[in-house]
């Protein structure tokens, strides 16, 4: 039996419907996302729409529908450079963390995750999964932050990335979700009493496994 977990599928929402080739491509795919990203902020999602985007990232609409369907599949692609970006941060984060300093791994992950939450565009919606309605329940967006985890990390905290590890990772995420909106629906910066809740509790639940 394979006790290991197959990597995670980005939704076919998500998929662009052609990936970028050329860089003068490629440079317009990052114009569209963040006037995505911009849009999301002053109008919201119910207000956006693929025109506007194309009138504020300064290109044809039709080079927005060659890589999106819709305003749907725009913010999945967001929420998908966003999960990539978070990545990067935390890898370059626990570089220069000592050999399984697994307390240092999970506070690099929560200060990215505030930092990116304080300071990106649109991420106060899209987060790293767009959900619909906005503001509902995450669910396969935290799947996808648990497998990203999972590899970032285990080697970093001496563990197989194995499906125990990652189990343990989801039900970390989840936890740490649900208490970091509560800081945020307190305070739109994040409450920070509420945040050093979130710590403590990630640390008391991932030393039951990881100590």
């Amino acid at each position: 039996m394979n006790h290991g977990y197959e990597p995670e599928v980005p939704p076919d929402a998500a998929a662009l419907r052609r990936a970028p080739v050329q860089r003068r491509s490629a440079e317009r795919l990052t114009r569209i996302l963040d006037a995505c990203a911009a849009l999301l902020d002053e109008v919201g999602y119910e207000e956006l729409s693929t025109r506007a985007v194309a009138a504020r990232a300064g290109v044809p609409i039709g080079s927005v529908y060659r890589f999106f369907g819709n305003k749907r599949a725009m913010a999945d692609a967001l929420a998908l450079r966003n999960l990539d970006r978070y990545a990067e941060r935390v890898a370059a984060g626990v570089e220069g963390l000592a050999d399984a300093d697994w307390r240092g791994a999970v506070d690099v992950v929560l200060d990215e995750y505030l930092a990116m939450r304080r300071t990106v565009p649109g991420f106060t919606l899209v987060d790293f999964g767009m959900q619909i309605p906005v503001g509902g329940p995450a669910r396969d967006s935290n799947h996808r932050v648990a497998d990203r985890l999972t590899r970032l990390l285990a080697a970093q905290i001496g563990r197989a990335p194995d499906a125990a590890l990652r189990r343990t990772f989801l039900v970390a995420v989840e936890a740490a979700d649900a208490v970091l909106q509560l800081a945020f629906r307190a305070d739109p910066s994040g409450d920070a009493a509420v945040v050093e809740e979130a710590r403590e509790l990630l640390r008391a639940y991932l030393a039951r496994v990881l100590d």
